[in-house]
């Protein structure tokens, strides 16, 4: 049990949190999304209708404000806990901190200690809000026990089940040290009008993630999206892979095995190679992860000045290229010693700029930029934001294979991932057991710098890591995955106002 550290009552902590009774949940916005009420009513002969509720959803994962602030610079949806997490596993480095976004809340674990700090609200706020969403979908379809007649509608249906266990898993990952069955957790809310609830085991917030995933990969499997921002059977199966991993174990690990090879063989994706990876230079324009048609993106937003993002952005906080942060003096460095174990001949090297005398030493101006490349230079973010690719898939496939005993398998999936990368693979010939584990490790983290998904091969791997010498606090201190200042705390908001948690 972590300490807590009461402090005087804020502006913050005035805000409710209730589930099933803050007016957060019922916020119109955004006007996609309707009532539960309404989707009823219309979606038995109408499938557009509730099409356009899950429109909403969706938008909910990068509208600004969605973990409750009015306007924190760091409150803009699912990206915005991509740079936290990745930021609490140590991969990303604030090397300068001018404005002081994410210095002592999140790189000092202030947020993470003390229960009445906004951070803690704005987590469980966003992915709390996205559940009574998809709750309020799945309701006005039947209910939980039910499959829907119409084909478009059970496409809704998967990817309503789809959201409420991506959210719930994100939940376990950032409330939860590691996966103990018996901790209690979360509550767990499985309609829109469920009053308040007491915290739930692990095992049963995992069995409903699990429950929802094998379900909605059935309902999505004719399901041919009209875009990357919806979810699909593979992304179903991928977050199934990713839950069965953070469980454990071998039988878990062979199941996360056959789903990530199972996306691999029938999804259709293929790995970004070496040229569409980073900017190599004057004229190159497929390089750098700016493009949701990017092939090997599964998952992802095609951003328009329609949606009105600006600075209160992943853009706006991570390219130099664009009115940012990045830009302005709070520079987001991938960690010195994570950088200095990608060889020379590395593709992923060119990534991070490598100058030492410069405030940019390893910023990643040649990884995510707006294609003009103009420091500073983009205003309205149309640049599209990235939440899974293929390559993942590789990663934990080469993972759960050699955890349970495949390295044959494991070897082979690492292999065809870094064969785009370097020009030599033939030591992981040599590699078996822990320390094959220990290189598929480090490549993940190579591989998926500042996409938001270190801190979960962390937890996976029970690692430690020691932060490098371009951090500006904890330098050279070795930090455990399990480590309580990690994992956030229930915000003092929800302790306040739901009466079943202390």
């Amino acid at each position: 049990m972590k300490k807590l550290i009461i402090y005087s009552l804020s502006a913050f902590a005035l805000l409710t949190i209730s589930y099933s009774c803050s007016e957060d949940f019922l916020d119109a916005k955004p006007t996609e999304f309707l009532t539960s009420e309404q989707i009823q009513e219309a979606s038995a002969n109408n499938p557009d209708v509730i099409a356009g509720s899950m429109k909403g959803i969706y938008t909910l994962m990068f509208e600004t404000g969605t973990g409750g602030t009015n306007l924190d610079h760091d409150d803009f949806g699912q990206k915005g806990y991509d740079i936290y997490s990745d930021m609490l596993s140590g991969d990303i480095a604030l090397s300068i901190s001018t404005y002081g976004w994410y210095r002592t809340g999140i790189t000092e674990f202030q947020a993470t200690t003390d229960y009445t700090n906004i951070a803690n609200y704005k987590v469980w706020r966003y992915y709390y809000r996205l559940i009574r969403s998809a709750n309020s979908v799945i309701d006005a379809l039947g209910g939980n026990d039910i499959t829907p007649e119409l084909d478009a509608n059970k496409h809704i249906m998967g990817q309503a089940k789809t959201m409420r266990a991506y959210c719930y898993f994100y939940l376990t990952q950032f409330f939860q040290e590691s996966y103990n069955p018996d901790e209690l957790i979360l509550p767990i809310y499985t309609d829109a009008l469920s009053p308040n609830q007491p915290k739930s085991t692990s095992k049963e917030v995992y069995d409903l993630i699990i429950k929802d995933l094998t379900e909605s990969i059935t309902l999505l499997e004719t399901f041919n999206r009209s875009a990357k921002n919806e979810v699909n059977k593979s992304v179903a199966q991928a977050f199934l892979a990713y839950t069965y991993g953070a469980m454990g174990g071998t039988e878990n690990y062979k199941k996360a095995k056959d789903l990530a090879a199972s996306v691999i063989n029938t999804g259709g994706y293929t790995l970004m190679s070496a040229d569409e990876i980073a900017y190599t230079g004057a004229g190159d324009e497929i390089g750098g992860f700016n493009d949701v048609n990017t092939a090997g993106w599964m998952w992802g937003v095609d951003l328009t000045s329609d949606n009105g993002l600006d600075l209160v952005s992943w853009w706006g906080q991570m390219d130099a290229y664009t009115y940012s942060y990045q830009w302005a003096g709070d520079r987001k460095a991938i960690d010195a010693g994570l950088y200095a174990k990608i060889p020379a001949d590395d593709a992923r090297k060119k990534q991070f700029h490598p100058t030492t005398t410069s405030s940019y030493y390893l910023v990643p101006l040649n990884k995510f930029y707006d294609p003009a490349r103009k420091i500073g230079g983009q205003r309205t973010v149309i640049t599209d934001y990235l939440y899974m690719r293929v390559a993942e898939m590789y990663l934990l496939h080469a993972e759960a294979a050699s955890k349970s005993g495949d390295d044959g398998a494991a070897r082979t999936s690492l292999k065809a991932l870094l064969s785009l990368r370097i020009p030599n693979t033939s030591y992981v010939d040599g590699l078996s057991g822990q320390a094959l584990q220990d290189e598929i490790y480090l490549q993940t983290r190579i591989e998926l710098w500042g996409e938001g998904k270190s801190y979960l091969a962390m937890k996976r791997n029970k690692a430690t890591i020691t932060r490098g010498s371009n951090h500006l606090s904890n330098v050279g201190v070795a930090i455990s995955y399990d480590d309580d200042r990690l994992t956030f705390e229930i915000p003092q908001s929800e302790v306040q106002n739901n009466p079943f948690i202390d």
